[in-house]
């Protein structure tokens, strides 16, 4: 993969950090650039550090199936990026007009009713854990296709950091506006992804 599939890519992976940056930069009374910060190097890392775990096991057996290896990251990537498209169908409104809940994200909420997102590590690793899981997939694809992970790894973690800050900034302007569209992008150039790298194979034969 070059240097614009990579950061394509990264850009789709990306989206579901960026939509949870949008929620906390929701909340907060003022979006700095270190709070906007703290967030994009926690979810940029942990971007970065998932795909190496997932090309670390799969890199033992990809020589077993290059013959078909196209066709398993077209499935891994189509895969992912439905599951993002159905995500950003889901409408995550409010019951409770007093938003007296942590629970409480609907840019239809008064601000100050709505309790502050903590940037402790408690609060910040699960969110980072939990939006990162799907790249550990991507990094058993980037075995499949012989990436040269070093630098896909990096590509993907700052790309998710630069935009996970200005998803911060974003959220704390304009509230949840762009989080479905967001998400809704990021699987559909998933899976876009996913059928460029089988015309290519199938360009070659």
């Amino acid at each position: 993969m070059n240097f614009f599939e990579l950061f394509v890519l990264a850009v789709g992976l990306s989206t579901d950090a960026v939509a949870v940056a949008l929620t906390i930069g929701l909340t907060m009374k003022q979006a700095t650039i270190k709070k906007a910060l703290i967030v994009g190097l926690y979810f940029g890392l942990f971007q970065a550090g998932m795909p190496l775990i997932g090309y670390t096991i799969a890199i033992q057996f990809a020589d077993h199936i290059t013959q078909y290896s196209h066709w398993v990251v077209f499935v891994l990537l189509s895969f992912l990026g439905g599951k993002m498209i159905w995500g950003s169908s889901k409408k995550n409104k409010c019951t409770d007009r007093e938003c007296s809940g942590t629970t409480c994200t609907d840019r239809e909420c008064p601000r100050e009713k709505l309790q502050e997102a903590s940037l402790k590590s408690k609060t910040m690793l699960p969110l980072a854990l939990a939006t990162s899981v799907d790249a550990m997939a991507v990094g058993v694809s980037f075995a499949f296709l012989y990436v040269s992970i070093v630098p896909a790894i990096s590509i993907i973690g700052v790309v998710t950091l630069v935009f996970s800050v200005i998803g911060v900034k974003v959220g704390h302007i304009f509230g949840l506006k762009f989080k479905s569209k967001a998400e809704f992008a990021g699987g559909v150039i998933l899976i876009l992804t996913g059928l460029w790298i089988v015309l290519e194979h199938l360009l070659e034969l």
